[in-house]
């Protein structure tokens, strides 16, 4: 019975995991004639996405992907292929913001502030490519990325009914994690295509590339989304998972409290069970005494006549 049970599990697993390289695989094969490795190779278009990513580790070293991705921007910028770069990426907190992040490096490169165009909200992959379209106005465009998440990004694209391409920029080579990793992130962007059919968190105001007016060479850019509006976000959501903290304590109290009444009054009907079997043993007693004295017979001493009275004394 069990190695049946484990034979069976096994060969879900293996299922799963066969059907989950097919879907990686048919992933990869439907974008692959979008994305182009040589920067020569890549069609001019007016705008190109860079998909943000982490400058450093958490252990403090610079991250090698976003090293690629920005000399990718610089290359396919220098070389006329884009006149725009729209950077888009997290900026969830206040202490971690891959656009603003992006941008000091792009314009230590010498690209100028003013085809540099910030999106706040590229808080996932689907939420960079379909703001693209829908709030920056382009249907035609380059991605910046490696070449795994190219297929990504593009699949979402082609999904959404959105034209662009995807240059490869060179990836690290362990990237094994990584790639692993990779797969369940398809996995979840499928399902949030054709399952949940989810759509950005957030969408501002139609903001077309480029800008009807210029912008300064210290100027923070003109993102769709600014830090304000993003802050008020954050506080909303901080005060409904507030909200819903307190709501779950105030259940577990309520929890708590039915517990401790049901417990009191199981301990009292305990004790009240208790006190009426102790009457009923001590009635008990009493009756089998009062039976034991009544079967008794009587003392022989009680035939004797009684003792007669002593004399007076004399006078």
């Amino acid at each position: 019975m069990w190695k049946r049970l484990i034979a069976s599990f096994l060969l879900i697993v293996m299922a799963m995991g066969v059907a989950a390289i097919a879907l990686d695989r048919w992933v990869s094969w439907k974008t692959a004639g979008y994305i182009y490795e040589d920067v020569q190779a890549l069609p001019h278009r007016q705008v190109g996405v860079v998909l943000g990513t982490a400058k450093y580790y958490r252990t403090g070293v610079i991250n090698q992907y976003y090293l690629y991705r920005i000399q990718g921007a610089i290359n396919a910028y220098n070389s006329g292929k884009v006149k725009y770069l729209l950077l888009s990426g997290d900026n969830a907190q206040q202490s971690y913001n891959e656009p603003m992040t992006m941008r000091r490096d792009l314009m230590a490169a010498g690209i100028p502030a003013s085809d540099i165009v910030l999106d706040y909200a590229g808080f996932r992959t689907l939420d960079s490519i379909v703001r693209t379209r829908k709030v920056f106005d382009t249907n035609d465009f380059i991605v910046i990325t490696q070449r795994f998440h190219c297929e990504r990004a593009l699949f979402i694209a082609l999904h959404m009914g959105i034209q662009a391409q995807c240059y490869a920029v060179p990836s690290p080579k362990n990237m094994l994690t990584v790639r692993v990793r990779e797969i369940f992130a398809r996995l979840g962007a499928l399902s949030d295509l054709y399952l949940l059919k989810r759509e950005p968190r957030f969408l501002g105001p139609l903001i077309p590339i480029p800008a009807v007016h210029a912008i300064p060479d210290d100027a923070q850019g003109y993102p769709a989304v600014t830090p304000e509006q993003l802050l008020a976000l954050q506080q909303r959501l901080a005060q409904e998972k507030q909200q819903e903290q307190e709501k779950q304590q105030a259940l577990e109290r309520a929890k708590q409290q039915r517990e401790a009444e049901q417990k009191q009054a199981e301990e009292q009907a305990a004790q009240e069970k208790a006190a009426q079997e102790k009457a009923a043993e001590e009635k008990a007693a009493q009756e089998k005494a009062a039976q034991e004295a009544a079967a008794q017979p009587p003392h022989p001493g009680h035939l004797l006549p009684p003792p007669e009275a002593p004399p007076a004394p004399l006078p």
